[in-house]
């Protein structure tokens, strides 16, 4: 089912402005992610389109039909939230097929237990249905979750925050389980959180959010390779982007800092934007520069600049290194075989092609 968000704004009592008028599009069978940091308004958005908040103004669809002023029992959406929400004195069956057995839709007994062992079977719990909640780890616990969603065939799946209480190793795995159980259902699928892996590595699109308003919604590669603004490219990568002021020099034609010089003429003119001329005019420009995107130069090739290591770190198949520039943190990627250590200077080429520049409001000029 296709999801239409339009014009959607929340506003509470006290005043707090939580979303401002946001629109985006969901087609049919995509799993998107709501990304951003806590306050965002990406948990306010999952609750309007569950019902659980009525929204101040705006409208939501479902394959073009209002579901705004429905009931939240008859928007037929499946809802899995961070804590379980499981009941304690339940089996892992009697949790699962609770959705069939009441309300308007109950259905026989018999056809409740062959609709609930359909969906356990498919979350991989099936072995497990006469143990109770407290009995099953955490990861465990999300499967019946995630079963119960499902078992009333809902046109969307809504999942709040849903591997936030699993350790690392855990969160992997069931996210991927719950990109492949999504996926082979075909289920439409809105997906809150504020972990920028998890959202990379799943979505079919994210809507990176930021004080109730969408920064950039667009397939995962574009937010990182192609950010719409400043605080997309801060938000996405790890290690973070590296951040310069630079000053422009009109008479050398060249963005200039303390510690390197960015001259004009190793742009692409092709990806100028609207603005650069005026913040060129006046004197600033920030430039946003990923580590991946500091090379280290080969012997022979004369560098952009040179810079001692303050420290290495060492990050499975790659190592951060971490050097000032003139009073502003950076770090580069290595490959971890590298002989680079602390103390060691290096001399650094720049990737021309893959800079950014940004005014001093965050807007995106290069």
């Amino acid at each position: 089912m296709a999801i239409t968000i339009s014009n959607l704004s929340k506003t509470y009592s006290n005043g707090y402005q939580a979303l401002k008028n946001i629109s985006f599009d969901i087609a049919d069978g995509d799993l998107v992610c709501l990304l951003g940091p806590s306050g965002c308004g990406k948990s306010t958005t999952l609750n309007i389109i569950a019902g659980l908040l009525d929204p101040t103004s705006g409208d939501i669809g479902i394959d073009g039909h209002s579901i705004i002023h429905e009931h939240p029992k008859d928007r037929n959406i499946g809802m899995v939230f961070q804590d379980y929400a499981l009941y304690p004195h339940m089996t892992v069956l009697e949790n699962v097929e609770f959705p069939l057995r009441v309300g308007d839709h109950r259905k026989p007994k018999a056809e409740a237990e062959r609709i609930a062992h359909r969906y356990m079977a498919m979350t991989g719990i099936e072995e497990m249905a006469d143990k109770k909640p407290g009995a099953m780890s955490g990861g465990q616990q999300q499967r019946v979750a995630i079963a119960r969603a499902l078992v009333g065939d809902p046109k969307v799946l809504l999942l709040d925050e849903p591997l936030s209480n699993l350790d690392a190793r855990l969160r992997l795995r069931i996210r991927e389980e719950i990109r492949r159980l999504v996926k082979s259902t075909g289920i439409t699928t809105v997906f809150v959180t504020h972990d920028q892996e998890e959202a990379l590595s799943i979505s079919d699109r994210i809507a990176l959010m930021n004080q109730g308003v969408i920064q950039q919604y667009d397939v995962p590669q574009q937010l990182y390779l192609n950010p719409a603004n400043l605080f997309v490219a801060k938000f996405l990568g790890s290690p973070i982007i590296n951040l310069f002021d630079l000053a422009y020099d009109q008479s050398r034609k060249a963005l200039t800092g303390p510690t390197f010089d960015i001259p004009l003429d190793r742009l692409d003119r092709g990806r100028m934007r609207d603005g650069l001329a005026r913040a060129l005019a006046s004197g600033k420009v920030i430039a946003g520069i990923r580590p991946e995107h500091f090379l280290v130069a080969d012997a022979g090739r004369t560098p952009d600049f040179t810079v001692t290591i303050d420290s290495v770190e060492m990050i499975g198949r790659y190592s951060v290194l971490h050097f000032d520039a003139d009073g502003v943190h950076a770090a580069s990627t290595v490959d971890a075989r590298s002989p680079i250590r602390d103390g060691d200077r290096v001399g650094y080429v720049i990737d021309y092609g893959d800079i950014f520049l940004f005014d001093e409001q965050g807007t995106r000029l290069y």
